[in-house]
């Protein structure tokens, strides 16, 4: 069962995360200390959560084992509280080129109207058994009743066939400096 997440979930969603995010290319490139990348990426998803969760865009499942964060058309861009909060989970020799490649992914977002798919994770036990799907329906039926597009960046492959099967199209890639390819991908309302 889905239900909005609140701030109470926030702990529980964010070590989730982590764990779902522990392999993806980005938050090994940011944080490439594999024994410190849990600890430092959950500081990040929890700063996420804190901004996008009163927004109520924000659906995780009665055990916490999976979540999808979204951001309304108004409220995409990380804040700049959050912003410097998660600078802190990064190494200070690794935070410029982070900052920077992930400042490049924040130039091309889209200018239109839109909800932005921050994060989508499931833990890994988890996976594979159909909680993202559930997860995207919700913010999905919004986006088509507001008639407003969705918007999203991956950089896993094998996550561009999972959102295309949603309506989602690659509208453009770009590559990390010295990092992983992401793809920016858009889907319209219907």
């Amino acid at each position: 069962m889905l239900r909005l997440a609140t701030p109470d979930d926030a702990p529980a969603l964010a070590e989730m995360l982590a764990r779902s995010f522990h392999d993806d290319p980005v938050s090994v490139w940011a944080h490439p200390h594999a024994g410190k990348r849990p600890r430092r990426i959950a500081r990040f998803f929890a700063g996420r959560l804190t901004t996008l969760v009163p927004h109520e865009l924000t659906w995780t499942t009665a055990e916490r084992d999976a979540a999808a964060l979204w951001a309304p058309p108004d409220a995409w861009a990380v804040p700049p509280g959050e912003l410097l909060r998660g600078f802190g989970a990064l190494t200070p020799r690794r935070a410029p080129l982070t900052l920077w490649g992930l400042g490049g992914v924040e130039r091309v977002h889209p200018r239109e109207r839109h909800l932005y798919l921050a994060v989508l994770g499931v833990d890994p036990p988890r996976q594979g058994q159909g909680l993202g799907s559930r997860l995207l329906a919700p913010g999905l039926e919004v986006c088509d009743r507001e008639g407003v597009g969705a918007y999203l960046e991956t950089a896993k492959a094998r996550n561009v066939v999972f959102y295309e099967r949603h309506g989602f199209r690659v509208r453009d890639e770009l590559r990390l400096p010295r990092g992983p390819k992401v793809w920016l991908m858009w889907r319209a309302p219907r």
